[in-house]
């Protein structure tokens, strides 16, 4: 679990004094900041810089990989040594990216190694979570999902989690709503799957259900967005970050990491087109699901397989087969016997 989490609207202030008894001499903090936000002084003059401290904006068109997680330990490393700690600002690839940094800081070789589950051996350096979206998680997530050679899959581990999280709603305001939307549904479908999974256990599904709960309430009950919906969702991504912690995801997660390694697919989007065909595995799930997207006219992306080649394909159910735990926890021990490859192929060409 997060040892550390302050929350509040205008939290994100406190941050000088949160840093300073962590700050080692002559060791700056890096502060990843989603790249949105460059030439936004209304931010980025609030982020406490001292001494060697940098920014550096992280373009998050495509979603973290382990060669650009290589890339930024080593450009660190070569540049100042060792770092006083690693700041994430941003929505769920800024934190994974965060964590994943601050992880391979303290680790040899390429993060691809670490892609699995309990491979890191040791601590990272100090990171610290700033959440500007909500839905993901990461914040509070024991994993940082990467895209590698091989696979898309995160650094699984009890080194993941972050030192300290800052939940500042007001950091949200004016975000995109389709981003929004997109982003709540990861936290409203990880819900689904939890809720409903063979892992799941009293402290799962007490925050599970409190998740899903919050989730209803913002996208099915109200209808505009306006601060208390901030605020919902906010609750809603750690409450279900948490909850995920203690059992896992899914059926959606499993297709949809095998889409997003072949496709580019973000997560979010990637995650809703393929809830959007899961009827078979969670029906009330996805009834309300389709409820959502009608009542807040979303656009939801079809087709994306159609042009997929036989190749394309295998590599997409070689990488979601390959996400043994998630597919046990939706069907059980016996998941091999019901998720085939051909009835995976079937799914894919349904989207």
């Amino acid at each position: 679990m997060v040892p550390r989490v302050i929350y509040g609207r205008g939290s994100f202030d406190d941050l000088c004094d949160i840093l300073a008894p962590k700050r080692v001499p002559g060791a700056p903090f890096i502060f990843l900041v989603d790249a949105v936000f460059a030439g936004r002084e209304s931010l980025v003059e609030r982020i406490p810089l001292s001494g060697r401290d940098t920014i550096i904006f992280i373009n998050t068109a495509d979603e973290p990989k382990t060669k650009q997680v290589d890339a930024l330990r080593d450009r660190l490393c070569g540049e100042f040594g060792t770092v006083s700690g690693i700041i994430g600002i941003g929505g769920g690839s800024i934190m994974d990216l965060a964590k994943a940094v601050g992880l391979m800081m303290t680790h040899e070789g390429s993060s691809a190694q670490y892609q699995g589950w309990d491979l890191l051996k040791r601590p990272g350096v100090y990171r610290v979570g700033i959440p500007t979206l909500s839905g993901t998680g990461a914040e509070v997530s024991r994993t940082a999902v990467l895209t590698g050679p091989e696979r898309k899959l995160g650094l699984n581990s009890d080194y993941t989690t972050f030192d300290q999280v800052v939940l500042d709603p007001a950091l949200t305001k004016g975000a995109p709503n389709n981003q929004r939307f997109f982003t709540g549904m990861d936290c409203y479908i990880h819900c689904i799957e939890s809720l409903n999974g063979t892992y799941l256990n009293a402290f799962s599904k007490s925050y599970g259900e409190k998740a899903q709960e919050l989730c209803e309430y913002v996208f099915l009950h109200k209808d505009t967005w306006d601060d208390d919906s901030d605020e919902a969702l906010m609750m809603a991504s750690w409450h279900g970050g948490m909850s995920i912690a203690y059992s896992q995801v899914g059926v959606a997660h499993a297709v949809s990491y095998g889409m997003a390694f072949v496709l580019g697919t973000h997560h979010g989007i990637g995650n809703a087109i393929v809830f959007n065909y899961l009827e078979e595995y969670y029906p009330e799930g996805v009834r309300k699901f389709h409820d959502m997207i009608a009542k807040w006219g979303i656009d939801l992306p079809r087709h994306v397989c159609a042009a997929c080649t036989d190749k394309q394909f295998d590599t997409m159910i070689s990488v979601s087969l390959g996400m043994a735990p998630l597919w046990e926890n939706a069907l059980g021990k016996d998941w091999q016997h019901i998720m085939t490859a051909k009835k995976l192929r079937q799914l894919y060409e349904q989207m």
